[in-house]
């Protein structure tokens, strides 16, 4: 008898590991203790999504081992379905050590301890179709791809366009260090091609693609539907086949490929955000205009969420943040241009109103 899977709104492939936060600002060798918690893009999505109201499943491979047991029960306790996680006995979970100063800087510090992982050995024969087909969309990231040959070639095959397959949600992800060889690069622009919704940095484009500017990112990325391309605090530019921000959008299978479709180009602005630590806010970007695309908002309205969804991780410490509740996101979403541009939020936003400031 075949098993049955209920189908869920997202589910999230990748390897997530435990993290141990620095207790204060410092170098790796100077910082005296640490705080364990959790990392790893994909499943940051599928709690934020969960956190959001939206069924989440996460799919991956663990050790057999107490880091394991913590990673699973931890991302569980978010909502996310966990049951499709496979625990290895002979590899162990992945770990790593990190700096709290900003990742695009040069005091950041991350020492991983990942090599030979359970979520390194994912191959295209690890998990069953209809797990991994079981929701309206497929979230994957460019981290799996170099992690191992066999990641990447479950990687190739889940962005190889195919009838039946779910929207296939892509963030780019360039890790340089993760590479072995010179050709992450082009790997990650072939499967961003395969892909319905692309997220990419514009300062990533420029270092793994040698591309500057949104226009030349869409150049070389014209198959997907969506391409999102994220400008740091100066907001994203979003590249759609299809309707006007002023018009339905289109329901999600109709998002991908983009083709010679029609295209509409939008430039949704940052709001200004009080950053306590800068972490996380690419994955909760993600989640956050996801969870816009499976309600069915316009352009501006899932660009936004995504932005309201970051700022809720760049104004708490750790990877994962609390995000706004539906109908407080919804509100501030749904600012006239101007409201919107006088937004800033700040620590405690997302739980009290009155926390956003408005500035003249």
């Amino acid at each position: 008898m075949t098993a049955q899977h209920t189908p869920v709104d997202v589910v999230c492939l990748g390897e997530s590991m435990v993290t141990f936060l620095p207790s204060q600002p410092g170098r790796l060798a100077d910082v005296p203790s640490f705080d364990r918690g959790i990392g790893g893009a994909e499943s940051n999505v599928a709690c934020a999504l969960a956190a959001a109201g939206h069924t989440a499943k996460w799919v991956s491979r663990v050790g057999a081992d107490g880091f394991g047991d913590h990673l699973v029960e931890t991302i569980a306790s978010y909502g996310v379905d966990t049951s499709a996680v496979q625990r290895d006995p002979h590899r162990p979970t992945g770990v790593y050590f990190r700096t709290a100063e900003d990742r695009d800087g040069d005091a950041h510090e991350v020492a991983y301890y990942r090599a030979g992982s359970a979520a390194g050995a994912m191959s295209p024969a690890s998990f069953r179709r209809d797990d991994l087909w079981s929701g309206r969309i497929l979230h994957l990231s460019g981290i799996t791809a170099a992690l191992s040959p066999d990641c990447l070639a479950l990687m190739r095959e889940l962005t190889a366009r195919a009838p039946g397959r779910p929207l296939v949600s892509f963030d780019v992800n360039h890790r340089p260090g993760l590479w072995r060889d010179t050709e992450g690069p082009q790997v990650l622009l072939d499967l961003a091609r395969g892909a319905d919704v692309v997220f990419v940095g514009e300062d990533e484009a420029a270092a793994a693609w040698g591309l500057q500017g949104p226009e030349a990112i869409r150049r070389a990325l014209p198959e997907p539907g969506v391409l999102v391309v994220k400008r740091g605090a100066a907001g994203v530019v979003v590249f759609s086949a299809g309707p006007t921000r002023n018009q339905a959008p289109p329901a999600l299978e109709e998002q991908g490929p983009g083709g010679g479709a029609p295209e509409t180009v939008t430039t949704i602005p940052a709001l200004r955000v009080t950053v306590v630590a800068p972490i996380g806010a690419g994955d909760a970007f993600a989640a956050g205009y996801l969870s816009a695309t499976l309600r069915g908002l316009p352009v501006r309205e899932r660009a936004r969420h995504g932005h309201l969804a970051a700022a809720a991780a760049l104004t708490v410490h750790g990877d994962l943040a609390a995000p706004p509740a539906r109908t407080h996101a919804d509100r501030l979403a749904g600012l006239d241009d101007a409201a919107w541009g006088r937004l800033r939020v700040g620590p405690g936003w997302t739980g009290a109103p009155e926390q956003e400031v408005r500035t003249t």
